[in-house]
């Protein structure tokens, strides 16, 4: 099982997971508990990590190719738990094709960083230019 020494490093491990279409890479960032939660764009909620990752196994082999570029990522820290809320700038061949408004948590689990949280949903103003960025 992969280690995450930080949040950023777990978030980085999802979004490399989501754009190579990797079901193995992203069972490595979820943390196994029944208090997970993920709610997909127009989704329900999905409780668990075992329906969550039956619904990415779903997703995935559509992502591939899509890149995701993250941009106005603010996080949210406690002593073991850290937000992240952030756009996703969903790129296809070079064109961005949509933007994501998404709220990503991380718990830290012993000696890694691991993802309880993922919720996304559109951006009410997709066309916006908004400036690119890092964590602030």
């Amino acid at each position: 099982m992969a280690t995450f020494p930080s949040p950023e490093s777990a978030e980085a491990a999802f979004y490399e997971a989501f754009q190579a279409g990797d079901a193995q890479g992203m069972r490595e960032v979820w943390h196994d508990s029944t208090e997970c939660v993920c709610i997909h764009p127009g989704g329900e909620r999905l409780q668990g990590t075992d329906v969550i990752l039956e619904s990415w196994d779903d997703i995935l082999p559509g992502m591939r190719g899509v890149i995701v570029h993250r941009t106005q990522v603010t996080a949210i820290a406690g002593d073991d738990l850290i937000v992240h809320v952030l756009r996703e700038n969903l790129y296809v061949h070079g064109e961005r094709r949509g933007v994501m408004l998404a709220t990503n948590g991380y718990r830290q689990v012993g000696d890694s960083w691991r993802m309880v949280l993922h919720h996304a949903s559109p951006d009410p103003e997709p066309t916006a230019e908004w400036p690119t960025g890092g964590m602030h």
